[in-house]
């Protein structure tokens, strides 16, 4: 079976009115390649079946194959569709139930009516039950109680395999499918007949564009509890969407082969366990190609912007989302977007300390209302309505009473406690914020791989959402190489350096949100390096030293026998030739021996490619054009990284350019970028400034 790009799961909704987004609404979860997108709120049935409409053409045209799924029953016991249609045909039901149910924009419609007229079609009392009240719609019963004779059965066969708990025939009180069956069939009615729609089970599926399925959020119920808190409707299609998704093509289509020719089935019957284990699955990308560090044929020198260009469409995030509490989630990358589930401010409230009235009863020139008894104030909403031509005293924050639209600044009024006298004409609104002036419910608050900061913590928090999806943090694994390394201070001999990249390489990976992972220092011993990389728990490994093409260059000739290796020729000073490998599904970056030259490329080339595989997109260096207060003449051929701070003057640069010179990199607060083709820079010439601040170090 040709497998599914895209799974949408659809939690319907017979509900009358536009419906905001909470718990009851209409829900759709999305899932592509085994990964699901936040999932999508729909105010209306009018509003979704566009929607859907729409998503089913684009799909189909842009050749991705898509089932949608819905959790309403396709279907209802054996026998009924020949006692409405004449025929054993639950196609021909749909259209029948299409020409009869009615559904405005508002959601009004005649479900309750339509049942009735059903029920009329059986002897004794028919099997559809329930409704608002016991006087409309005799016939139809109150409750389920109170029918016989019809001879339906009360369950489908799917329905008892399923352990579904509620019947087709109930309309009202939950638990109830009835009105969601009822005002969904039509819609289906209308979709199948969308070229390359065919509607499972009763339409032959196997090779169509598109597949129409129906689902019960029941399959999955140990998946959604365990999603903890929100609204649950959205853990349901998100969770089911998925794991349909994750599903091999061969394992869904064997769930798919069933007879059910008139009642219809509900897919995962009798896989409940599988699909709980499919939805709880973490995320898992997979792991990168050996080859995604290879650079063109006959390619030696690399600039600097094409290595970026090369490192950026070639990586990709690699970690696994996890749920955490919103309130714990400063630093994390969002995997999925922030969704408000409720509006700010929640209701319309007053913008300051005044007096509220109905604008209609004011005019132009002086006016005195009289004062309601009470007040309304943040948190203690004033109970009752507000008369007309009467005014309230009211506090900033507070929700508007009912009968008041418009606020006086206490400031512009006078009062004795029983009148309150101000000057018109005030304009209607005044002084009052509407119900999701900031943001409505169902806004996406933060878009997917946004890096987490106080300032979204506050938004998050302000707009209800209690639990965020996050990456789990990139581990950066950093190893030192080389005999010649020392821990600082452990000996004086000149023949041996200390090892200074490695607690800044440390500190880096830290600094920008990752899991720094110390790995340590190996001596140049091709055993104890291949026994070090074969227990580090990383994501990616940093190292530095050894990566070149000499005989103590034991990471490099490592990587080139058991992994892939590439070594860029990159265009640029300081630095030498970036090694790049991949190693048991590990990317592996050589970074220079040389403490300078392994900063600088750690931040012109590690950080944004972290970055991107940690999930945060690519980012850029902050750039700022500055007055140069220093003089120097570039050859041609490469791109060169200077040293520099800010001054009163302009940016300096660091007394030498030799890349052995440590204490430049503590002196400067960021680089200078010269071009890769010559330059004559001369005091006061602008130039480019990399800040330190703009790389994550302040």
């Amino acid at each position: 079976m040709r497998p599914y790009d895209t799974i949408l799961v659809v939690d319907w909704s017979a509900a009358e009115g536009v419906r905001r987004a909470e718990k009851d609404a209409i829900w759709i979860g999305i899932a592509r390649n085994g990964a699901a997108e936040a999932p999508v709120h729909m105010p209306t049935r009018h509003k979704a079946e566009a929607w859907l409409a729409d998503t089913l053409r684009t799909e189909v045209a842009a050749g991705r194959r898509v089932m949608a799924a819905f959790d309403f029953p396709f279907g209802y016991p054996k026998g009924f569709a020949r006692a409405v249609t004449g025929r054993d045909d639950t196609l021909a039901l749909w259209d029948w139930l299409a020409a009869r149910i009615k559904d405005d924009a508002k959601g009004r419609n005649n479900r309750f009516a339509v049942a009735s007229e059903l029920n009329r079609l059986f002897p004794g009392t028919g099997p559809f039950w329930g409704k608002p009240n016991e006087a409309d719609w005799p016939d139809l019963p109150y409750r389920g109680t109170a029918r016989d004779g019809h001879g339906m059965a009360e369950k489908r066969a799917c329905d008892l395999a399923a352990k579904a708990s509620s019947s087709v025939w109930q309309l009202f009180f939950n638990p109830t499918v009835g009105s969601q069956a009822l005002m969904g069939l039509p819609m289906l009615s209308r979709l199948r007949r969308i070229k390359g729609v065919a509607a499972w089970p009763f339409e032959p599926w196997q090779d169509a564009p598109a597949v129409l399925t129906e689902i019960w959020p029941g399959l999955i119920e140990p998946a959604v509890k365990a999603a903890g808190d929100g609204i649950r409707d959205t853990h349901q299609v998100r969770l089911l969407s998925l794991a349909l998704s994750r599903l091999p093509a061969a394992e869904l289509g064997a769930m798919m082969d069933v007879e059910a020719p008139e009642e219809g089935w509900i897919l995962g019957t009798g896989h409940s366990a599988r699909l709980v284990e499919l939805a709880d699955q973490p995320l898992a990308p997979p792991p990168l190609s050996n080859d995604c560090f290879a650079l063109p044929p006959g390619v030696e020198w690399t600039p600097v912007d094409e290595a970026l260009s090369l490192l950026q469409g070639r990586l990709r995030p690699v970690t696994a989302p996890e749920t955490v509490a919103a309130a714990t989630a400063d630093g994390r990358i969002l995997a999925a977007p922030a969704i408000a589930v409720r509006a700010n401010p929640p209701g319309p409230n007053s913008a300051v300390d005044g007096y509220g009235f109905a604008h209609a009863a004011t005019g132009e020139g002086p006016q005195t209302l009289p004062l309601t008894p009470g007040r309304a104030a943040a948190g203690a909403p004033f109970a009752g309505t507000v008369p007309h031509g009467q005014a309230v005293r009211i506090l900033t924050g507070a929700l508007l009473p009912d009968g008041v639209d418009t606020v006086v600044l206490e400031e512009d009024t006078r009062t004795d406690g029983a009148s309150v006298a101000f000057n018109g004409p005030v304009k209607p609104r005044a002084n009052t914020r509407r119900a999701g002036e900031d943001v409505d419910a169902g806004d996406i608050l933060l878009p997917e791989g946004a890096w987490l900061r106080p300032p979204d913590l506050a938004l998050l928090a302000a707009a209800g959402v209690r639990e965020v999806s996050v990456r789990r943090p990139l581990r950066v694994g950093v190893l030192s190489t080389g005999d010649e390394l020392a821990v600082p201070g452990s000996t004086m001999e000149p023949a041996r350096t200390y090892d200074a990249n490695r607690p800044m390489l440390l500190a880096l990976a830290a600094r920008w949100g990752h899991a720094a992972v110390d790995l340590g220092h190996v001596a140049d011993d091709r055993d104890a390096l291949r026994d070090r990389l074969d227990g580090a728990q990383a994501d990616v490994i940093l190292t530095s030293g050894g990566a070149s093409a000499g005989d103590e260059d034991h990471v490099s000739a490592l990587l080139q026998d058991e992994g892939a290796l590439t070594s860029w020729r990159i265009a640029l000073k300081p630095g030498r030739p970036l090694a790049l490998g991949m190693r048991g599904g590990v990317p592996i970056f050589g970074l220079p021996g040389n403490p300078v030259a392994s900063f600088v490329c750690a931040l012109i080339f590690a950080r944004p490619a972290l970055s991107l595989m940690a999930g945060g997109g690519w980012v850029e260096p902050l750039v700022m054009t500055v007055p140069a207060a220093f003089e120097k003449r570039k050859k041609p051929g490469r791109r060169e990284y200077l040293r520099a701070r800010l001054g009163p003057e302009g940016v300096e640069t660091f007394a030498s350019e030799g890349s052995g010179r440590v204490s430049g990199l503590s002196w400067a607060d960021g680089l200078v970028e010269l071009p890769d083709g010559p330059a004559t820079i001369m005091r006061g010439d602008p130039v480019r400034f990399l800040p330190y601040a703009g790389f994550g170090l302040v």
